[in-house]
């Protein structure tokens, strides 16, 4: 196993005045109840599902790669950002990166199990590089140059492409809750059903997007919400859930009381029993809607700040306690020096290898 870069102390100092809270807390729903990550995963796993040998391999080459590789966890680079935000916002922060190779050239040195970005990233650059590292082509985006601008994801690829240029996974985005879900939700079912075919592994980022959820809260964020989101995103067979980290929960009740009207359904024990207002089992409940575990939840990194650094290490404490995979981490690492972007993604990938930081 990768020898991990924390010296004693150093993970609580990142954590600060949530240390002991984090890193002791024991969670509502026993870890007994979800598949947690391991190195057989796999096996353990997705060996005994429908998915063909070939996906199998594709799993475990990205199971298998990187600072990580035979944990049971995984490191992803996102970098859809240059459509899903602009190429301006996304790069004039650090303008190396409107160069598809020093995307690459990041993820291979920051330790990464697999990249994440668009078809033209990848195209450009497959044959100098499809070997080293799994490509995971992302098929659909939210461009902002439509005026006026709208919240909707468009496919930009087909699965045949990806699977051409050597990619052993694609990925995609529902807006659940938005006004084209419905048309989202079949496009990507029937693009991960041809992509399982074909043998590559999917990979669905599982977003909510409506304004009725954001209120006194941004109940975008919220566990119950996000927790069904995830359920309907393995329902179509999703071998990996990329979904943000919560921030709240009763969602339902919310958009009910926001909208005067009945708002899909839920149950008190939710809120009682499978999770509090802890981090750590807001993200449990999560895990608990991506079949308690067996497709793996990685949350996201989030935009780029001040305290970046703290920020990342926080969010994979979380996720690595409530049993989750890993982490998917993009703006705070790309929007940097390389140097600092690798460092960020090895201290990520620090709190996965480290045995300090145990199952809540």
């Amino acid at each position: 196993m990768t020898a991990t870069l924390f010296k004693p102390g150093s993970i609580e100092s990142y954590l600060g005045e949530e240390a002991e809270n984090l890193l002791t807390y024991k969670a509502k729903v026993p870890q007994s109840l979800v598949h947690l990550p391991g190195n057989d995963f796999i096996d353990r796993i997705f060996a005994q599902s429908d998915r063909n040998a070939q996906v199998l391999r594709s799993l475990q080459q990205i199971y298998s790669t990187g600072r990580l590789a035979n944990t049971g966890y995984i490191s992803i680079l996102p970098v859809d950002q240059g459509i899903e935000h602009s190429a301006a916002a996304s790069f004039a922060p650090n303008p190396i990166y409107f160069d598809p190779e020093n995307i690459i050239k990041l993820a291979i040195e920051g330790g990464c199990n697999a990249l994440a970005t668009t078809l033209g990233v990848l195209g450009m650059m497959s044959r100098k590089y499809a070997h080293r590292i799994p490509f995971l082509v992302k098929l659909n985006h939210s461009e902002l140059l439509t005026y006026p601008n709208t919240a909707d994801q468009i496919m930009f690829a087909s699965v045949e492409q990806a699977w051409n240029l050597g990619a052993v996974a694609v990925g995609a985005t529902i807006y659940f809750g938005s006004s084209e879900s419905n048309r989202q939700i079949q496009e990507v079912s029937k693009a991960f059903a041809r992509a399982h075919e074909l043998g590559m592994a999917t990979v669905l980022w599982c977003y909510l997007r409506n304004d009725i959820f954001k209120q006194d809260k941004d109940y975008h964020l919220a566990a119950d919400l996000t927790g069904q989101a995830n359920h309907l995103g393995v329902t179509i067979e999703a071998d990996i859930i990329k979904q943000k980290l919560p921030e709240c929960n009763h969602g339902y009740e919310a958009v009910a009381k926001a909208s005067n009207q009945k708002y899909g359904r839920t149950d008190e024990k939710v809120y009682t029993e499978l999770s509090s207002d802890h981090p750590i089992d807001l993200t449990r409940y999560q895990v608990l809607n991506c079949y308690a575990g067996r497709s793996g939840l990685i949350n996201s990194g989030g935009a780029s700040g001040k305290n970046d650094f703290a920020e990342a290490v926080r969010t994979a404490v979380i996720n690595k306690r409530a049993g989750g995979c890993g982490l998917i981490s993009g703006r705070k690492t790309f929007q940097r020096p390389l140097e600092e972007g690798v460092k960020l993604f090895h201290l990520i990938q620090d709190v996965y290898l480290s045995s300090q930081i145990t199952i809540a």
